[in-house]
């Protein structure tokens, strides 16, 4: 048999899913698993998506445009100049998810031996498509303790040498829902712009922030337009995951013509998901302003919860609806694998993301989990209880 590529026997299992068949067992024997590890909301869709796809009277199913449809991304210009996000519809390009629109991105920006410098913990599908990509990640740790504020700025510039071409931010943060300063990310615009890097910005969660800080895009800061790489998506904001529509933004007409190289080979973003999310722009304030809410008040709870369990400690996260905590285990990994396959209370457990896989070095994420809260409040008050008989099952048999 012809041997695997050296690519794919490097690309590095999702920490998000790779427990996956641990917990499809466990369910096959009639357990009851909580889901705190994928960041799948629970939250319904907007009526107005899901009545536009009822409502479909189609012939043929066609391609759209490689960028997606024009009336798209004419109404997206609309929204993102409810943000102060001043673009055009010719700067956006519709992308099969906010996955591909990194991944098209760091093929159009970076070539192999290419550096790109990235706060950690972070997205783990980040690395996957470096590696893609052929590029290298370099990481700076941010801390447990310190909330996951970004690191300081002469943290960066250690790193930057003749391979560097870029930084890469998720704002407000997945996995640890830190949302950076105004001033933090003015330190940023700084360095790109000294050493004219590109600034890759995921903003998927922009909804989401639950500080009294305002929203600070890329896009707004002066100085570096013609660097900044927006990536945004659906999936989250009007919970339309399945639908995979994302964009990437960028005001560079020579990086645009770039990844449209890449739509074209890929042909057309999804034509019905666009129709969805479409129809979602009136989705309306009070749609939003419920799941907003919600996830505040969710999080509010969780934290809560998380803190008065015995060795456990989690940062109050400012955004998005994640957090990450550290456990009394030395091996989340391993902690959480036992859950799915070893442990039940009262025919239940609970499915977390071990957050080491959200990190490059090496040890680091060892003792922490990624905590996704895409339940409903009795839900998780449930799995709260379960993973605190867990850890005293656990640590009472180590």
């Amino acid at each position: 048999m012809p041997d695997i590529s050296v690519r794919g026997l490097q690309m590095p299992a999702s920490p998000i899913r790779k427990l996956a068949p641990l917990s499809d067992a466990a369910k096959a024997q009639g357990v009851k698993v909580y889901h705190l590890n994928i960041g799948q909301p629970d939250l319904e869709s907007p009526k107005a998506a899901l009545d536009a796809i009822r409502a479909i009277d189609l012939k043929v199913l066609e391609y759209s445009p490689s960028d997606g449809y024009s009336w798209y991304r004419e109404n997206l210009v609309k929204y993102y100049a409810a943000y102060n996000i001043d673009v055009k519809a010719s700067d956006i390009v519709i992308t099969t998810g906010g996955s591909e629109a990194v991944l098209f991105a760091f093929m159009a920006c970076l070539n192999p031996g290419d550096e790109i410098i990235v706060p950690e913990p972070a997205y783990a599908n980040y690395m996957a498509f470096a590696l893609s990509a052929g590029a290298v990640i370099k990481t700076i740790p941010s801390t447990i303790d310190s909330g996951f504020a970004l690191p300081h700025i002469s943290e960066f510039e250690k790193l930057i040498n003749s391979r560097t071409k870029g930084i890469l931010i998720c704002n407000p943060n997945n996995p640890s829902g830190y949302v950076y300063t105004k001033d933090e990310m003015e330190q940023i615009r700084d360095l790109v712009k000294k050493y004219d890097l590109f600034l890759f910005s995921d903003e998927v969660y922009r909804e989401f922030i639950y500080s009294e800080a305002p929203y600070v895009s890329a896009f707004h800061l002066e100085g570096i337009e013609q660097n900044v790489v927006l990536i945004d998506s659906v999936s989250k904001r009007y919970s339309e995951c399945g639908i995979r529509i994302g964009a990437l933004i960028t005001k560079n007409k020579s990086l645009h013509d770039t990844v449209m190289k890449f739509c074209q080979a890929r042909l057309s973003p999804p034509l019905i998901g666009q129709i969805a999310a479409n129809a979602s722009l009136q989705a309306g304030e009070a749609y939003m302003r419920h799941n907003f809410e919600e996830y505040k008040s969710r999080r509010d709870f969780l934290i809560e919860r998380l803190n008065k369990i015995p060795g456990v400690y989690s940062p109050m996260p400012m955004g998005a609806f994640y957090t990450v905590a550290s456990l009394p285990v030395d091996d989340a990994d391993e902690f959480c694998a036992w859950c799915l396959s070893d442990f039940r209370y009262e025919g239940q457990t609970v499915f977390m993301a071990p957050a080491s896989g959200f990190y490059v070095t090496p040890g680091l994420g060892r003792n922490e989990v990624r905590i996704a809260y895409v339940l409903n409040k009795n839900d998780l008050d449930r799995a709260l209880i379960v993973l605190e008989k867990a850890l005293e099952a656990y640590c009472s048999s180590r």
